[in-house]
């Protein structure tokens, strides 16, 4: 500590020997040694102690104000190295969940021992999106998680993507940190890992650890405005499966937002038959045009009556409560049934013809049919 202190010494006899006080050179000096002590994992109140017992030690006491002047230096120097230091291991821990999320292999394995992670466990993703539709957002075909914001492949790019997507997140990302701290606190720092991208909130947890999702939603409930959306991922093993868990809560999202869903938090396991749709887009293009175009005829458009089928779908067939979700009587969902089996030929009352009807709904929702004509 003497070492350390050195500099701080000469400038207190300097002051002792002819009262003035520490000019800007040697208060910097000062910063420096706070600085220094902070990397060394020295303690501020035993630079502190050390440093007062330097003052007391001496022949000639110097001036109270030099000796506060520099003892402030030292701790302002403490502090900043302190913040410089969390800055670079927050840059550190974003620039590392960013890689993980795209799955770049660089000393992957090597960087998540540093943060508590065991990539050969299991892991699910939950992704959050606060209110409004998320901007420059992968087109609808495209894999959530291609692109940073505008920024791809570059590291520069990437943090000023995590720059706007905490903008995006909420009051300059104060809610992400927020929501950080507290599934740290609870948690523990090896457990949790949490991100901003592409103006959605990340949050990655060991797939043994469930609830940590649970409590990730109640935060985001209560840090976002009305019109968040989560979305779950499954549980996968491995750096891909992290990866695979993000795709596909971000999916969940788009594809809530496609289908009309109402539900603010979409779970990838409950949407599983939507992607299989999507795979085949000639087969289910078929089954809309086949099954649906009909309704094209009815006077008024389609709109209302798949509205109705909708509705009726939702509630397991039940026609009051249908009406009720339409805002519409009983009667007027029983004429429109009634059209829809005249129009297309196919009954919801009939088990098989149901099925048919309602996958055909579905990708209609899917297409945006009949907004977008199917060629």
């Amino acid at each position: 500590m003497d070492e350390l202190l050195g500099g701080h010494l000469r400038t207190l006899r300097e002051a002792a020997a002819t009262g003035r006080l520490p000019d800007r050179t040697e208060l910097d000096d000062c910063r420096a040694t706070g600085a220094r002590a902070a990397e060394r994992g020295v303690s501020v109140r035993a630079l502190v102690e050390a440093a007062l017992l330097m003052a007391e030690s001496m022949s000639t006491a110097p001036p109270l104000p030099a000796l506060r002047r520099t003892v402030s230096a030292l701790m302002e120097g403490y502090e900043n190295a302190q913040r410089s230091a969390l800055r670079q291991e927050e840059d550190a821990r974003r620039e590392f969940v960013n890689d993980l999320l795209q799955g770049r292999a660089d000393r992957l394995a090597e960087r998540a021992e540093h943060f508590g992670l065991r990539l050969a466990e299991t892991y699910m993703v939950a992704v959050a999106r606060p209110a409004g539709p998320k901007a420059d957002g992968p087109a609808p075909d495209r894999a959530a998680g291609d692109q940073v914001g505008d920024h791809v492949g570059d590291r520069a790019g990437d943090r000023a993507g995590d720059r706007a997507g905490d903008r995006a997140a909420g009051d300059g990302g104060m809610p992400a940190r927020r929501i950080e701290e507290a599934m740290i606190t609870r948690f523990g720092s090896h457990n949790v890992l949490i991100a901003v991208r592409e103006g959605m909130l990340v949050c990655v947890v060991p797939g043994s650890l469930a609830v940590a999702t649970g409590e990730f939603t109640h935060h985001v409930r209560q840090m976002f405005a009305p019109g968040w959306r989560v979305g779950l991922g499954r549980s996968h093993r491995g750096p891909g499966g992290v990866v695979t868990s993000y795709r596909e809560g971000a999916n969940a999202i788009e594809l809530g937002d496609r289908l009309g869903l109402r539900a603010p938090v979409l779970k990838a396991a409950d949407l599983l038959v939507f992607p299989v749709l999507l795979r085949d887009r000639a087969a289910i293009e078929d089954l809309v045009t086949t099954v649906l175009s009909s309704l094209l005829e009815a006077r008024g458009g389609p709109g209302p009556l798949l509205d109705t089928l909708e509705a009726v779908f939702a509630s397991q067939g039940n026609q009051a409560a249908a009406a009720r979700k339409l805002g519409v009587s009983t009667r007027a969902v029983t004429y429109r049934l009634e059209r829809i089996r005249r129009l297309t030929g196919f009954s919801p009352d009939d088990p098989t013809q149901r099925f048919t009807l309602e996958t055909a709904v579905l990708g209609a929702r899917l297409l945006d049919w009949p907004a977008h004509p199917l060629g």
